[in-house]
């Protein structure tokens, strides 16, 4: 049977990929722009040759990185933070969200508590008072100030709590109509069921603590213990590499400039994110409970 289509339903298709193509060009051209300059010679990218290809092809930049030792320590340090920070946050995340949300049958004063959570987004203590609150408890200078003072993120517990909520309530009595404990139904039920949340929480926690700069500028009292995006912010914003290194011949200089330097370094920090992106992102399409109650 021939369908007819109106002009409006054959036009709409096209508007749409139209849109969704320039987009996400949008958000593609700026670093292929980024990696263009990377890998093109110091006195093209100077001269503002370059855009979206490189030119006079060469890894110098990077071999320049990777031989500063300032980069590959600051480095380290981020995934440090990222490789504890973000079990921290999703073990703190999973054990407030879980109790929070039960109802008050099961958890007394339970508005109570959220109402607690729930002020800690709207108002804040200052700058100031944070900073006192970290020195006093001595975490100045150390990888925990970095962490646990934003070990709580407010507003993935909230996330995560009403994914706990919607799960069928069929599951958990079933369990503990079994003898299953709360322990036990959390750890083995509501969390495999939960991962395409959790999963989002983790790309979440994990591109927070990857990204975050000025923490690390305030509560590292050494420049050895900046993060990643606290030593590209020194170098990017505040110096050039001429200020941070002593270049010996005009052939490094011609090879690698201020802005194949920096590029290069941008492209570096932002690589770990891209590639646990792919990862991750089949989580958001998943099914959350498919074949979980039957009957």
């Amino acid at each position: 049977m021939k369908v007819n289509t109106s002009f409006g339903k054959m036009l709409f298709p096209i508007f749409n990929y139209t849109v969704l193509i320039a987009f996400a060009l949008l958000c593609l051209l700026p670093m292929i722009h980024v990696l263009a300059i990377s890998f093109s010679s110091g006195t093209a990218a100077a001269a503002g040759y370059v855009t979206l290809w490189p030119i006079n092809f060469t890894f110098k930049a990077y071999e320049f990185v990777a031989n500063k030792p300032e980069f590959i320590r600051s480095m380290i340090v981020s995934f440090k933070r990222v490789l504890i920070g973000v079990p921290i946050d999703m073990l703190l995340i999973i054990l407030i969200a879980y109790p929070l949300s039960k109802d008050e049958r099961m958890l007394s004063f339970r508005k109570a508590y959220i109402v607690f959570f729930m002020i800690t987004i709207l108002f804040g203590g200052g700058l100031i008072p944070w900073y006192m609150v970290i020195k006093m408890t001595g975490l100045i200078d150390s990888i925990f100030a970095l962490i646990l003072p934003g070990a709580v993120p407010v507003f993935s517990v909230i996330i995560l709590l009403n994914f706990f909520r919607n799960l069928p309530k069929e599951i958990e009595e079933a369990a503990f109509i079994d003898g299953a404990s709360h322990w036990y139904t959390l750890w083995k039920i509501y969390v495999p069921l939960s991962m395409p949340a959790i999963a989002t929480l983790i790309l979440f926690s994990s591109v927070g603590h990857w990204n975050s700069w000025f923490d690390g500028i305030i509560l590292m009292n050494r420049t050895e213990h900046y993060p990643l995006q606290s030593y590209l912010q020194t170098v990017v914003v505040q110096q050039g590499l001429l200020k941070m290194v002593t270049i010996q011949d005009t052939q490094t200089f011609l090879e690698v400039s201020n802005r194949t330097n920096k590029a290069a370094q941008i492209f570096i920090g932002a690589l770990p994110i891209l590639l646990v992106y792919p990862f991750l992102q089949r989580y958001f399409m998943s099914g959350i409970v498919l074949g979980s109650v039957k009957g």
